[in-house]
């Protein structure tokens, strides 16, 4: 039976709710992030190029995709709780590898590790914070699940930022905290309620792949074009936007740097907030729109080399993806049928996170060739094309309402 606001009565007594797992969520997502602004420190200590840079961080969005497609749907069968303890424990193992850096491949294999924590907790955390609400706090539950994905990205790079700038150990310091703080979820995690009334003990893996019924493809079109390039905006701030501040815009606080990556993720969930009541047929091309917004700011901040424009660039840029990513979700989710939901979700989450890595690579590759400015400047000007594109097709021709 369930008592109070978020909590869970079982015959041990009060358990932790939908808020607990939502706090869970929250600390292993902001460990998938945390280097965003070191990455500046890692080129002055190891030596390596912008392109590399942007290597690295798609290595962190190759094991999301690979995960997510292997191993996306293993919650549902073995239960939420041992799926989120072995998410923190690969959050730890990341954390541990920056600990112990001493060249390109302990920084590969911690972005290995933390998309691989990153893929677990997209679908179990998710589905625990859903879960573990009553039915009058479903609505404030998803509401949780988002604030907790997207806040706990955007809060990574503010913490380590900060730690970075007013501590003695830049590059130990972010990562002893986050130890700290993954240890106090995996205890909450051990005091949660499991949710898959009757989990299986650890059986073979059944990869889901990648699956769109024919009766959805005109929806997942239009709606994975949207999250491509909103994803690819999070790509970006992820990414380069730190080189972006330090080396055009003259910002050598790491503390800014990591402000400037937490409002594009504060502004996506705003914008996922609004999603609901604007609907989701007309918050599609409302979000490419201000997408197209915040990427023409972006440019303008490098062209003017301004920093308050590239922060208005990420609170645009970042309402436009959130309000497009939660309308294209909820239309793929709702054009899907039942029995293939899971399998096209994934292959929508696979899309977006092609965007999130794919285009950053061709930045740091421009970039070489081009200068950093220059290069930024193509990507923001493809990127708005992609958006604009995406937006115009969904105004003209809308997905049915299901």
């Amino acid at each position: 039976m369930i008592v109070g606001k978020g909590a869970v009565k079982t015959g041990g007594g009060r358990r932790p709710g939908y808020l607990a797992a939502a706090v869970v969520f929250a600390i292993g997502m902001a460990g998938t992030t945390l280097p965003t602004p070191l990455y500046g420190l890692y080129q002055q200590q190891i030596g390596f190029s912008e392109l590399m840079v942007t290597v690295v961080f798609a290595a962190y969005a190759l094991s999301v995709i690979t995960v997510l497609m292997l191993v996306g749907n293993y919650s549902d069968r073995v239960g939420r709780r041992p799926v989120l303890l072995c998410a923190m424990a690969l959050s730890a193992a990341s954390a541990g590898c920056f600990l112990l850096e001493s060249g390109l491949p302990l920084l590969f294999a911690g972005r290995l590790l933390s998309g691989g924590a990153a893929g677990l907790l997209s679908g179990a955390a998710t589905a625990a914070v859903l879960e573990l609400a009553r039915p009058g706090q479903k609505a404030r539950a998803g509401f949780a699940a988002t604030a907790a994905n997207m806040g706990g990205l955007g809060c990574g790079p503010l913490l380590s930022g900060f730690l970075a700038e007013y501590s003695p150990w830049p590059l130990m310091l972010p990562f002893w905290v986050h130890l700290g703080l993954v240890t106090v979820a995996c205890g909450i995690t051990w005091c949660l309620p499991e949710t898959v009334p009757r989990p299986e003990r650890w059986p073979r893996p059944s990869p889901q792949g990648i699956a769109v019924p024919a009766e959805v493809k005109g929806v997942f079109a239009r709606a994975s074009l949207a999250a491509f390039a909103g994803f690819a905006l999070l790509g970006l701030f992820t990414a380069v936007a730190p080189s972006f501040a330090t080396q055009t815009l003259g910002v050598d606080n790491l503390a800014v740097t990591g402000a400037v990556v937490f409002s594009v993720f504060l502004a996506s969930t705003a914008g996922q907030s609004l999603t609901r009541r604007i609907g989701s047929r007309p918050a599609l091309p409302l979000g490419c729109g201000a997408l197209v917004a915040g990427l023409l700011l972006v440019a303008s901040s490098l062209i003017a080399e301004s920093l308050p424009l590239l922060v208005l660039g990420a609170l645009f840029g970042g309402m436009g993806q959130g309000l497009s990513f939660r309308a294209a979700l909820t239309l793929v989710s709702d054009a899907a049928p039942a029995i293939h939901r899971g399998g096209t979700i994934s292959a929508f989450f696979v899309v977006a996170y092609t965007g999130i890595s794919v285009p950053v690579v061709g930045v740091g590759a421009l970039a070489t060739w081009l200068g950093l400015r220059d290069a930024g400047l193509v990507f923001a000007g493809c990127v708005m094309l992609l958006a604009g594109a995406a937006g115009t097709y969904a105004a003209l021709r809308p997905p049915p309402q299901t």
